[in-house]
């Protein structure tokens, strides 16, 4: 099963993995490729949230580690709210993304 993502810098194909669309692969491409904006950032997080599981958490993560690299921790904790990321990942807002890891708050 393939259907595309629409973003402002290119379309990303979705890849089915284990009976889940996953935008991991397509996603880590896609970083070299345009700047992660809020927008595309929260389309993004809007299609791996709807399929909840570890592969999508994984690819949230790098999404967020992109939006903390550009945006910051402010930007990060707005969409774990909005989006309802703590629910359905467990990502809570203080929570730092780097390298698409999800870093306790209180470590540096």
């Amino acid at each position: 099963m393939s259907e595309e993502v629409n973003t402002p810098c290119l379309a990303l194909p979705l890849v089915e993995v284990g009976g889940n669309l996953s935008l991991f692969h397509s996603f880590t491409r896609s970083l070299l490729h345009c700047a992660m904006t809020l927008e595309r950032a929260r389309q993004l997080l809007k299609v791996q949230a709807g399929f909840g599981g570890s592969y999508n958490a994984n690819s949230a993560k790098l999404i967020l580690s992109e939006v903390m690299r550009e945006h910051g921790q402010q930007a990060v904790d707005s969409l774990i709210g909005e989006l309802e990321l703590e629910r359905i990942f467990g990502f809570r807002p203080g929570m730092r993304f780097e390298g698409g890891l999800a870093l306790d708050a209180l470590k540096k």
